[in-house]
């Protein structure tokens, strides 16, 4: 028989209404710790069947659904999810796209495991015990489904100590992966997925790059002159220099990553674009330049809210960056601002930009609301897997 945990009574447990997580303190009591990393099956408290799910005691979230039915925790489920995920991307035509996130976790039914494309190599991270321990038959699967020339291991995501792995980056080959340009959206960027930042890109802002340079086309013929462009958190550049190859006349970077912003100026002058990039603290900058008025701001920094006890904070830290950047707006710019903190959710943000949008006596009116692309599915059951919301704002 399947072991089970089973929910304590008058639990309120969010995965009674869908959600694919069970905590620690929701459940009558733990399984042995031999069960970690296996496949168990969840009860209600009256002992009905929830799911089958993979399970660590020494996590604080204990189980992590993997169906709705009863499954064992093989090959062939592993290539199953697989084969969905990759179909889910097909393109017309039915290609899955050279650049892309292949798995997101939970939304791909393989709780833990990311998977990105870079061409003809592939990033994938596994962040649960139970995926960690079925390492190589992912490694050997992917490379099934998708003949990579290499795939890269970036098992270096702290979030693995809370399920007690060690962290490491290492490829399947065994042989180091070399940095190298690689075209995205019609640009060349120096890549290093081995040893960069992340997976090697901020694949989910990839849309809102090009929406970005649509909204400097647009404001370009609006005018017929300048266009001034400040990209806050600018990271290696990319909505930068998409404005740049869009027309913006001036074109300034801002990050308080000294590597980060050396990569974007790199990209830059590879793509042949006019953009200066600065090694600044984004606060400061503003503080420091506060009579300089742009045509356009974006704002995309790190996740302010890393936990939910943070978010209070975080709300006043995006309030002040948004009014900052409202009040150096020239008359008609556009604000481009984000958040990729998961415990910021829409209303949260729309309510802040309300906030600063009154504080800074602007007219504001929204052109688009941003989210997250098709290929970093949402599980409407899950807050957590939307993390990535966005405006872009029209300033009066």
């Amino acid at each position: 028989m399947v072991p089970s945990l089973q929910l304590k009574a008058n639990a309120k447990a969010r995965v009674l209404r869908g959600h694919p997580w069970v905590f620690g303190n929701e459940v009558r009591e733990l399984l042995p710790e031999a069960l970690d990393g296996e496949a168990v099956a969840c009860r209600d408290p009256s002992g009905r069947f929830l799911g089958t799910g993979i399970y660590n005691s020494r996590s604080q979230i204990v189980w992590r659904r993997l169906s709705r039915q009863r499954v064992e925790l093989d090959e062939s489920l592993l290539r199953a999810a697989l084969t969905r995920a990759r179909d889910r991307r097909r393109e017309a035509g039915g290609a899955v796209p050279e650049i892309c996130r292949l798995v997101w976790s939970e939304s791909d039914d393989l709780p833990g495991v990311v998977a990105d494309r870079y061409g003809d190599t592939l990033v994938l991270q596994t962040q649960t015990l139970a995926m960690e321990r079925r390492l190589e038959t992912l490694l050997r699967l992917l490379d099934e489904l998708f003949q990579p020339a290499e795939i890269i291991v970036r098992n270096d995501a702290p979030v693995r100590r809370l399920e007690g792995l060690p962290l490491e980056v290492r490829t399947r080959s065994g042989n180091p992966w070399a940095p190298r340009w690689l075209r995205i959206d019609g640009l060349e960027y120096w890549l290093d997925l081995q040893g960069g930042q992340k997976t090697g890109f901020y694949l989910d802002q990839r849309a809102q790059h090009s929406a970005l340079a649509r909204q400097v086309a647009r404001l370009k013929a609006e005018r017929g002159g300048e266009v001034r462009l400040l990209d806050a958190f600018c990271n290696q550049g990319p909505f930068a220099l998409q404005a740049a190859k869009a027309g913006a006349t001036l074109v300034r970077g801002v990050d308080d990553a000294a590597d980060a912003v050396a990569q974007a100026r790199r990209n830059a002058e590879r793509n042949g674009l006019a953009a200066e990039f600065l090694c600044a603290n984004v606060f400061d900058y503003f503080t420091a330049h506060r009579d300089e008025t742009w045509d356009v701001i974006v704002l995309d920094p790190p996740p302010f809210a890393k936990s939910r006890a943070a978010l209070g904070g975080a709300m006043r830290g995006y309030k002040e960056i948004n009014l900052r950047a409202l009040r150096q707006l020239a008359a008609g710019g556009i604000l481009a601002t984000y958040s990729c903190s998961h415990h910021v959710q829409e209303p949260d943000f729309r309510a802040m930009l309300a906030e600063a949008a009154a504080d800074a006596k602007r007219h504001v009116q929204v052109r688009e609301f941003c989210h997250q692309p098709p290929d970093h599915p949402v599980l409407v059951t899950m807050p957590e897997s939307e993390y990535l919301r966005g405006c872009i704002l029209r300033v009066e």
